[in-house]
């Protein structure tokens, strides 16, 4: 049997095509916007087909044959930091999702946004959506994921949309979550924190004992790269972090105060593997982190996915 491949829409820094990587899918094609964005993928992932464009503008027929469809359409329009305008968003790219489903007629697909998608102000909006998928034969349901619960040192909580084949249906089940309590903040980031000899670390490490707030500040419309509004940064503070920016370097030997990330640290934070770069200076680095969706989730979600496609492959085969 062939490899499963996977067409990613609004690709950004490379968090959810990762996830699918992991789970055994190979990219047929990554559509982005961003040249920022565009430029991490090509510098970690020559070989992928990275797309540079406006999604409005991308055909997909061209990939009829792929097994997933999966993208992380932009959450502005649902957010619940913003106005929730909705449909009546201009970066609202749901539609979009949903007729390049229709061009590629893929076995699943897969998509995530805010939590924000699911409030009652939505719920025509979730229901047309759902229609929309079933008419082309899909299966379609959604769920509220918590980063934490997949070992990432985040609270998190991201929505996921799986639309699946109706025939592939009683194959699917979404992931459960992991017995495993993520490491704390301390935990997760002290060797980062000690790379120049910085004597507190210890003693930060102590007090960063739990998990991260959601990281936030990825705006393109919005500040640079410090770690969100009032509420995240007074939640950072608990943990000994100076959420008014981020730094290019761990703390010196000899500093005394709290320390700030670097967008390293975030990554991490994130769930993205250390070796993954990032194109760009600090702020562009740190807006495709922020807006990332962290990999190990994207892995969870896309396993059960490539376990239903499995079973059907093991069907025709008997």
């Amino acid at each position: 049997m062939g490899g499963f491949t996977a067409l990613e829409l609004c690709a950004g820094a490379g968090g959810q095509a990762i996830g699918l990587e992991m789970a055994g899918f190979d990219h047929s094609a990554l559509v982005e916007i961003e040249p920022a964005a565009c430029a991490t993928l090509r510098l970690n992932r020559p070989s992928w087909n990275t797309v540079e464009g406006d999604l409005c503008h991308f055909d997909g027929t061209p990939y009829k044959s792929i097994d997933l469809l999966a993208g992380g359409v932009p959450c502005p329009p649902f957010s619940r930091a913003g106005k929730q305008l909705g449909a009546s968003d201009e970066r609202d790219l749901f539609p979009e999702a949903i007729r390049l489903v229709d061009e590629c007629r893929p076995q699943a697909v897969m998509l995530e946004n805010v939590r924000g998608l699911l409030d009652a102000v939505f719920d025509d909006y979730r229901n047309k959506v759902e229609k929309q998928l079933k008419k082309m034969g899909y299966t379609p349901g959604w769920k509220l994921l918590n980063a934490s619960d997949f070992g990432v040192s985040q609270l998190r909580p991201r929505v996921v949309f799986v639309g699946i084949r109706k025939e592939l249906s009683d194959k699917f089940s979404w992931p459960e979550a992991m017995n495993i309590e993520p490491p704390t903040v301390g935990e997760l980031l002290h060797d980062l924190m000690k790379t120049n000899g910085w004597r507190g670390a210890d003693r930060w490490r102590a007090q960063a004992n739990c998990i991260a707030p959601t990281l936030v500040g990825g705006s393109k419309k919005h500040g640079g790269p410090d770690l969100g509004p009032t509420r995240a940064k007074r939640a950072w503070g608990t943990l000994g972090v100076d959420g008014m920016g981020l730094w290019d370097e761990a703390p010196p030997r000899e500093f005394i105060g709290m320390p700030r990330l670097t967008t390293r640290m975030t990554a991490r934070v994130q769930g993205f593997p250390d070796d993954w770069q990032f194109h760009g200076r600090k702020t562009a680095a740190y807006r495709q982190i922020g807006n990332a969706f962290p990999p190990p989730v994207a892995a969870a979600v896309a396993g059960r996915i490539l376990e239903a496609l499995t079973a059907k492959r093991i069907y025709r085969v008997r």
